[in-house]
């Protein structure tokens, strides 16, 4: 079997591990609770953003796992109401106060809201806490090809991450191979389709079957193969485990098409088309 890398290397040198927690929406003490139980089981990267309301909760499960602040890749997102270069350069401030943290690992553009046209000025606050030290590493989500050319050419700087919906029915070819192309990462969320989830189609059950897996498992292993990073969240500690269970295996390359080509142009989980979706 193939080895299949436990960390991702970025276009900046700095490194991600492969699969993430996604901390949506998670909150109160039953999130920290979650959260806790994700890091004790081997989790080192949580997924937040201003609009979860969960930043603190965040820094709170990672304070109280005990695990040691470098171990752990703590990433949040700009909302559109603060794209403004100086409203997004305090918003990542406000952040790292509320995560508790000096420097924040991952910092994102939450989604690009093209119709205000100011995700640029956001780019440029990122690049600027980048070079400050208040973020290590700069990236973006839901940004489609135009949107990444544009910050590229306005800059210098191509961003690390691209945090983008897919999953088996919504696969994404066109934007893994731009991803591919510019030297980006392809961060998944939603990564099974949550309640769309492909759990019964027989191209997931017959290769679950086949490798002695579950289903989610075979996904994010689809996941892994395809060079997307997957941000499965879950409360449930056995389920966080088997999450994370699933570099022991390997799909077929029939097995990985399969899975592929159950893609839908109607896939997405709701009308989340980043040239028209606004999020505030």
């Amino acid at each position: 079997m193939a080895s299949t890398p436990t960390t991702l290397t970025l276009n900046d040198g700095t490194s991600l591990p492969a699969i993430g927690f996604g901390t949506y929406p998670l909150k109160g003490e039953d999130g920290i609770e979650a959260m806790v139980a994700a890091l004790e089981n081997g989790y080192r990267h949580l997924d937040t953003a201003v609009n979860y309301g969960n930043e603190a909760e965040v820094g709170e499960a990672l304070r109280r796992s005990g695990i040691a602040r470098e171990e752990v890749v703590v990433a949040t997102k700009i909302p559109g109401r603060f794209h403004a270069e100086d409203l997004a350069l305090q918003s990542l401030r406000d952040s790292a106060e509320r995560l508790g943290l000096e420097q924040i690992d991952l910092g994102l553009i939450h989604w690009p809201n093209p119709s205000r046209d100011l995700y640029p000025q956001a780019w440029r606050a990122l690049v600027r806490a980048r070079d400050e030290g208040l973020v290590r590493t700069v990236g973006v989500s839901n940004f489609t090809p135009e949107h990444l050319r544009r910050v590229i050419e306005d800059t210098g700087v191509t961003p690390a991450v691209n945090q983008i919906e897919l999953h088996p029915y919504f696969p994404q070819e066109q934007m893994r191979s731009v991803h591919a192309e510019l030297g980006i990462l392809t961060q998944a969320w939603s990564p099974m389709g949550k309640r769309n989830a492909p759990f019964a189609e027989p191209a997931v059950a017959d290769a679950a079957a086949a490798h002695g897996v579950t289903p989610g498992q075979v996904i994010l292993r689809w996941h892994l193969q395809l060079g997307s990073m997957p941000l499965p969240k879950s409360a449930t500690p056995q389920r966080q485990l088997d999450n994370l269970d699933v570099f022991g295996f390997e799909l077929t390359d029939d097995q990985v098409a399969a899975i592929t080509a159950l893609g839908r142009p109607d896939g997405r989980l709701f009308g989340g088309d980043p040239d028209t979706h606004e999020e505030m």
